[in-house]
């Protein structure tokens, strides 16, 4: 993570340039609540699509579900979300501000206003609630999914079977989930909608602890190799105290601007879901081993990962400003706001810029090639300063750029967004060279 961001300056240039939106923006917002823009939308589908290729598409041991948002509500009284899922909170009876306890440095003062006049805590429970069918009664509640666990638990023989799948294997999902957070805070690190990507491996409990430590290897070395973090900004947090249900528990953390923050969770998690689920459906959920013959419950090892504090994580890991020398605005050097996002993510990753209206018949051609095989924009408006400055900040790798000589020579001019290096390419080698610089 750059030095030179702040929250301030990251949520400014997530709305200008169309990453990020306050929901509902026209009527004033909606707390914890956020809306995708083109670039965020692709963003953020990138960064999923290259879980799930690492996750599912590329391995023979894990298997994808899609499941709804709304369960059937046995399904969280098993899980134990109805009984205790929730936060202590307290309420200021001087300035009417809310807050969590565990996040008061001082429970007896109001971090707000000073006050001690607080309410004593009470327990606020996560779980949105709804209702399904015409009448909204305690006979038609149901809930919005909390996380996107339990669905996994719950279709387990299901995916087991149609996929003809032995342990150890996992089932592996992206999806919404949804808690009515008291306080959410730092922009969509903490919202009351968001996205999930989980995996649930399911082995024998023998086997449990090596596949925990496989996990948090494999999930760890995942972030360094392909999203371009660091030792400075990555850590591994083990967890001292541990749920009820848990035998070993990992997290991995980023630096944010407002501290260290968690992306994913590993977690042993023992035969507690599988064992809930059995008792409270009356359905057999053993697992029969063949091999040796035998029935058990099988022991869960999670990936949890959270895919809007990914995507913020990386949209905080490229911002960068430098002193683009070769540029100047008046007399003054002109400082660049650039996005070093890593290819494989970049919303564009290349784009198309002629130098003039009349060159976009040809300019057209190279951007009509190079979409079949790259995320690319074709971009005419402005001068070509400008433009570079617009895709500087968007986070695109490769500025393509088409003047009069492409009408001789069929060259066009590739500029690098990191070293601002420019070369010049045979029109028809650029999708090698751009495959050539990515490697």
């Amino acid at each position: 993570m750059s030095e030179l961001v702040s929250m301030e300056k990251l949520v400014s240039l997530c709305k200008r340039r169309g990453f990020i939106f306050q929901s509902s923006e026209i009527y004033g917002g909606i707390n914890g609540f956020w809306d995708y823009g083109p670039y965020g939308t692709t963003l953020k589908r990138a960064i999923e699509n290259l879980w799930w290729k690492e996750m599912v598409v590329s391995r023979e041991d894990v298997e994808g579900l899609d499941s709804t948002v709304i369960c059937n509500p046995m399904v969280w009284k098993a899980s134990g979300h109805l009984e205790k899922f929730g936060d202590l909170m307290t309420d200021c009876r001087d300035c009417k501000a809310r807050h969590r306890v565990d996040q008061m440095e001082d429970p007896s003062l109001c971090p707000n206003c000073g006050s001690k006049n607080l309410t004593e805590p009470r327990e606020f429970n996560l779980m949105m609630k709804t209702y399904v069918g015409p009448i909204s009664d305690e006979d038609h509640a149901a809930y919005l999914r909390a996380e996107t666990c339990q669905p996994i638990f719950v279709n387990f023989h299901n995916v087991r079977i149609a996929s003809r799948q032995k342990l150890p294997f996992g089932i592996a999902q992206v999806g919404k989930a949804f808690r009515n957070e008291i306080n959410p805070r730092n922009f969509t690190f903490r919202s009351r909608e968001f996205s999930q990507m989980e995996m649930e491996y399911f082995c024998a409990d023998e086997e449990a602890m090596e596949w925990f430590e496989y996990w948090k290897e494999q999930r760890t070395k995942y972030y360094y190799d392909y999203l371009n973090f660091s030792d400075e900004t990555l850590r591994i947090h083990k967890h001292d105290e541990l749920a009820h249900y848990a035998k070993a528990a990992v997290d991995i953390e980023y630096q944010f601007p407002f501290g260290w923050g968690e992306l994913e969770g590993i977690h042993h998690r023992g035969t507690w879901d599988m064992s809930r689920h059995q008792q409270y459906s009356g359905e057999n959920l053993e697992y029969f081993d063949q091999k040796n013959k035998s029935k058990f419950i099988p022991t869960v090892i999670e990936t949890s990962v959270g895919l809007d504090r990914t995507t913020l994580a990386v949209l905080c890991n490229a911002y960068d400003e430098d002193t683009a020398e070769t540029q100047k605005i008046g007399k003054a050097e002109d400082v660049r706001v650039v996005m070093r996002l890593p290819f494989k993510v970049a919303p564009v990753q290349a784009a198309v810029l002629p130098l003039s209206k009349k060159l976009s018949e040809k300019a057209e051609g190279v951007y009509n090639d190079i979409k079949k095989q790259f995320r690319s924009e074709f971009d005419i408006t402005g001068s070509i300063g400008k433009r570079y400055r617009r895709q500087d900040e968007i986070g695109t790798p490769y500025c393509i750029t088409v003047d009069f000589d492409t009408i001789e020579d069929d060259t066009v001019t590739v500029r690098d967004r990191d070293s601002m290096k420019q070369d010049r390419v045979s029109a028809g080698k650029l999708i090698n060279y751009l495959n050539d610089q990515v490697k």
